[in-house]
């Protein structure tokens, strides 16, 4: 019973969402089986560029470290929020959903290649809360029962938890920054005086 529950909660899930999450959670688990190693993942422009290895460009989105409590609290943001923009503001519109994907990656891959960043999928997350909270700037929220704030606070929010828990912020800030572009240039620049929509979903998606 627990098991058709689950599968059609899974089945139930938007199209890129699922392909995301299950990417993620499948990576994570084939590192910890020993199939591979994150030494075969991490964002490396060398081993990209002299030895051709592509995939790197792809897989340093997908693993979030060890099973532990890193891991599932990325893995529940990811979810909620990819999950809550793709049935929202991106309904009907999933070629428009992987092109911001496509956008996103693109900056953050951009900045990996002047910065000593092995693996963005971190920042990918805060970039889909960053769109998701402007989008829905009254919505009230919790956090952890300790504070209560309007959504567009929330990356900050997880930004000071992350710094709490001796991580570093430069993830997060990527995150926020690459969030903020999209969100300028897709929501705020084409309503302005004299500006236009800059952000188009090429037609092969």
């Amino acid at each position: 019973m627990a098991y058709q529950g689950f599968a059609q909660e899974y089945l139930g899930m938007p199209a890129v969402t699922r392909a995301y999450t299950t990417a993620c959670v499948l990576t994570t688990a084939a590192v910890q089986l020993e199939f591979i190693t994150p030494f075969q993942l991490y964002f490396n422009p060398d081993l990209i560029f002299r030895k051709f290895q592509i995939w790197r460009l792809i897989t340093n989105f997908l693993f979030f470290g060890p099973l532990g409590f890193s891991f599932f609290f990325n893995m529940i943001f990811l979810y909620r929020y990819c999950r809550m923009l793709e049935e929202g503001s991106f309904r009907g519109r999933t070629a428009d959903f992987v092109f911001m994907f496509l956008f996103g990656g693109f900056l953050m891959t951009l900045f990996g290649l002047f910065a000593s960043l092995f693996f963005l999928g971190q920042a990918f997350t805060i970039m889909l809360v960053y769109v998701w909270s402007r989008r829905n700037p009254y919505i009230r929220m919790n956090f952890f029962g300790l504070l209560n704030f309007q959504a567009p606070f929330l990356p900050w929010v997880l930004m000071g938890f992350s710094l709490l828990l001796g991580n570093s912020i430069i993830i997060d800030l990527l995150g926020i920054a690459v969030g903020h572009i999209y969100y300028f240039l897709e929501d705020v620049f084409p309503n302005q005086p004299g500006g236009k929509k800059l952000l188009l979903t090429p037609g092969f998606l």
